[in-house]
């Protein structure tokens, strides 16, 4: 179904269309998925069991498993072709949602998130081929500019539905709807996708590099696992082993790329990568971004429900400034122009926000209400939006037109890693902090303000290493994630 000219007829620009919404509602799910138990991760802990890395595994697991599994996922589509792979993922991810909504223990549930996660790595990195090869190319851009409005209202309507599903309690299921919810959703897209999505050729001839992905995923997970359970064992030395030892494989695996890359052995990276500077500061800058993001809307959910005592559905309101403030702060970007300086504003509104939110949380404490919280909320959104939309076309306007598709992959893989460690991070710091502490408001609202000074730590090294970015974005950049 490839469109290689400039015309297309009216049945098949609709089934065009058709595979956009095929694909984008498969995306949807996994960004819902990303996000829903930061809502509901309180609910279900009361019903599970599970302590605080519980709650830090259900959204770290998924993410990371992400991670590790999109540095394969396009190069799979490749080799054994986009709709295969794609039916494969979803096939998965609804197979996983159902087993997720069947849990009973933390351990099992962890455990099918991080499955989830996988599978999804499987289906994600599939949406840009099979747009691309729906579309004839003067009428792709549109479809790719459809792509960030819809996943951005995903965004607003995540942690809303979450809530909802939670609160409605429907057939007695409570929490565990957020997961049931996707297998319905899941077939249809199953049963669309045979239909609709367009096939493409396998190229067996494509290898795989299996070890440096092991490399890559028992670094990423070591790493998580040493974060997240560093508070159970005193920080004791083989925790740090374990930390350091992640660190270690991560750095491996960039240095094994580039001698596979001189002997002519396949590589999950451009090996040239590794020399490019805007390379280099954007996995920087991806890693500690997205971290200071993901985790801080972790620790204002729990704030937000075990502090303040609100209902999953409240929290979940209560967090929609943020992610309005986002989709201003998209447009806002179009204004200002994919800059590097758009991004500075965008992290000096992050930071703003965040420390207005650390005035009302160390002033206020114990008796503050969720309506002050609000425009600090909307300025970090908006801030969020800023330094987001620039971002991967900044980074990719420092690397050569052949690297672009390895760095755009390596840069969503980062970014879901960052994702992880943010949550593991910033949630053992907030954990720490309640420790020995009356649980009450005041104590959680402490907790809040030291993690989100770390937050803003981590924000103002994130503008520094952006000053290694280029300046502005490539003219008439194509999207490429």
């Amino acid at each position: 179904m490839t469109q290689t000219g400039t015309t297309i007829s009216p049945a098949k620009l609709g089934l065009a269309w058709a595979v956009v919404a095929v694909v984008l509602l498969g995306d949807l799910l996994d960004l819902l998925d990303s996000l829903v138990t930061t809502i509901a991760g309180p609910s279900i802990v009361r019903d599970l069991g599970g302590g605080d890395e519980f709650i830090q595994w259900l959204a770290a697991g998924y993410t990371l498993a992400m991670a590790a599994g999109l540095l394969i996922g396009a190069r799979l589509g490749d080799m054994f072709g986009r709709k295969r792979m794609f039916l494969t993922g979803i096939t998965g991810f609804t197979l996983a949602s159902l087993l997720a909504a069947l849990a009973v223990s933390p351990e099992m549930l962890v455990a099918v998130r991080i499955a989830q996660g996988s599978v999804g790595a499987m289906m994600v990195p599939q949406a840009l081929g099979l747009i691309k090869q729906s579309f004839p190319p003067d009428k792709v851009g549109v479809a790719f500019g459809l792509t960030g409005p819809v996943l951005a209202l995903g965004g607003v309507a995540g942690p809303i539905v979450a809530g909802w599903l939670v609160d409605a309690n429907y057939f007695g299921w409570g929490w565990r709807m957020i997961f049931a919810i996707n297998v319905p959703v899941g077939i249809a897209i199953i049963i669309a996708g045979a239909i609709i999505l367009p096939a493409s050729t396998p190229d067996r001839s494509i290898r795989l590099d299996v070890g440096g992905a092991l490399l890559a995923a028992v670094g990423m997970g070591a790493v998580v696992f040493g974060l997240v359970h560093g508070r159970d064992y005193d920080w004791a030395w083989w925790v740090i082993a374990i930390i350091v030892a992640g660190v270690a494989c991560l750095i491996a695996f960039a240095l094994t790329q580039r001698v596979r890359g001189r002997a002519g052995n396949p590589t999950l990276v451009t090996p040239s990568l590794f020399s490019k500077r805007a390379f280099l500061a954007g996995l920087g800058v991806g890693a500690c971004f997205f971290g200071a993001m993901m985790g801080s809307s972790l620790m204002f959910a729990l704030f937000f429900q075990l502090g303040m005592g609100l209902s999953p559905l409240q929290a979940g309101l209560a967090a929609a400034p943020q992610a309005v403030g986002m989709i201003v702060g998209f447009v806002l970007s179009q204004v200002f122009g994919l800059s590097r300086r758009t991004m500075f504003i965008g992290f000096g509104a992050v930071a703003l926000g965040f420390a207005a939110l650390i005035v009302l949380t160390t002033t206020i404490g114990g008796t503050l209400t969720v309506w002050p919280l609000l425009l600090p909320l909307g300025i970090v959104g908006i801030g969020m939006g800023l330094a987001i939309a620039p971002f991967f076309d900044i980074v990719l306007a420092g690397v050569d037109d052949s690297e672009v598709g390895s760095a755009s992959g390596s840069l969503t893989a980062v970014q879901q890693l960052g994702n992880a460690v943010g949550v593991a991070a910033l949630g053992t710091i907030f954990f720490t902090a309640l420790t020995g502490a009356a649980v009450d408001e005041a104590a959680y609202a402490h907790a809040l303000s030291i993690t989100l000074g770390w937050a803003i730590g981590l924000v103002v090294l994130v503008a520094a290493i952006t000053a290694l970015l280029p300046r502005r974005a490539r003219e008439n950049a194509v999207p490429t994630h």
